[in-house]
């Protein structure tokens, strides 16, 4: 299957369906033999810096954040509803025990020296920024959001990174 590079002006969906919803698969490494992928929902589109950039969110004890920490790119991939399943699969098994494409399927490949799978529908390519931690004393309220949503795992980094190419599926 073959994919076209589109502006990323051409752009038209509705981003808090897109990333909340439907998830994306944040991919580190850059080739076959040295990657690994985890489902993502939480992340955001905008612009800072005169740039456009994807923020995505991976907690430190996650082997995707092996790779995108030691690499300089990254991608976030989405994919159909048919997809589901598989990204499923890949946001509760860890890479280090298991070869998530051979257990979901996804066909790996390389673009843009970063990389994705066939079977997403659109790959964003990201090149890092900036990155940051969260941390509990950060927030400015009590709503119980630290408890809710970190307990006893770490906080996650964040990184703001410039969108280098959109792909989308032919």
């Amino acid at each position: 299957m073959s994919f076209r590079k589109i502006d990323v002006s051409d752009l038209s969906f509705n981003p808090f369906k897109k990333i909340g919803e439907e998830w994306m698969l944040l991919t580190g490494g850059s080739s076959k033999d040295n990657y690994n992928t985890m489902t993502a929902s939480w992340g955001q589109l905008g612009v800072i810096w005169n740039m456009n950039v994807l923020t995505s969110y991976i907690r430190p004890n996650r082997y995707t954040y092996e790779f995108v920490e030691n690499g300089d790119s990254f991608t976030a991939s989405f994919f159909g509803e048919d997809k589901r399943t598989a990204l499923a699969f890949c946001g509760a098994h860890s890479g280090r025990d298991c070869d998530k494409a051979k257990e979901t399927g996804l066909t790996p490949m390389e673009i843009d020296g970063c990389m994705s799978f066939e079977e997403a529908e659109m790959i964003i390519v990201c090149r890092k920024l900036y990155c940051y931690d969260l941390e509990e004393k950060g927030f400015l309220t009590n709503d119980g959001i630290p408890e809710k949503f970190f307990g006893n795992n770490p906080y996650h980094r964040a990184y703001i990174s410039e969108i280098t190419a959109v792909y989308v599926k032919e």
